[in-house]
């Protein structure tokens, strides 16, 4: 997927330091329960690689040509864990800190909304975030993204207490 200033496409080999990199940032993983080791990053990138082969879509390499061969991932993802939204379709984005602020991952998950509704051929997808991470909550608004109240959670993947477990959740549907 292109857009006027950005590439979203499958991964290379030579994405990898740069992913781990942004994913060993602390600024970048605030919002995570910690940066992640080369070797968890590694994994991380694995599972992206073989969820693209399992679904036909996932989170794809965000390149920004003549700037950053690497500045991130945006895309599509079927959550690992069960909730009361779950079976669903996430979309998300993780972006290295150099890139933040200039709109990319807005745009970028504009064009995989449009790839959602006219390829995948998907009806509502969500998105979720731990509920002070207000500059992803942002990007969900400006992508015309909802809030709903009513189906805020906690991730079942950290301990009750944990300061990140209370999650958002945000839904589009398709346009009419």
């Amino acid at each position: 997927m292109r857009t006027s200033r950005l590439v979203l496409r499958q991964w290379r080999a030579a994405d990898r330091a740069p992913f781990a990199a942004m994913n060993a940032d602390p600024v970048v993983m605030a919002y995570f329960p910690a940066p992640l080791t080369r070797a968890e990053s590694d994994a991380l990138a694995d599972a992206i690689e073989a969820h693209h082969r399992v679904h036909g879509f996932g989170l794809w390499a965000l390149e920004l040509p003549g700037v950053a061969p690497f500045a991130g991932f945006v895309g599509l993802s079927v959550p690992g864990f069960t909730a009361p939204f779950t079976p669903c379709v996430e979309i998300g984005w993780r972006l290295a800190a150099a890139h933040w602020g200039r709109g990319y991952a807005t745009e970028a998950a504009r064009a995989v909304l449009a790839h959602t509704w006219d390829v995948v051929g998907l009806d509502e997808v969500v998105s979720f975030t731990t509920a002070g991470n207000d500059r992803s909550r942002a990007v969900m608004t400006r992508i015309g993204m909802r809030h709903d109240p009513a189906a805020d959670f906690d991730h079942p993947r950290l301990v009750a207490g944990h300061p990140l477990r209370p999650h958002v959740l945000y839904r589009i549907e398709r346009p009419r």
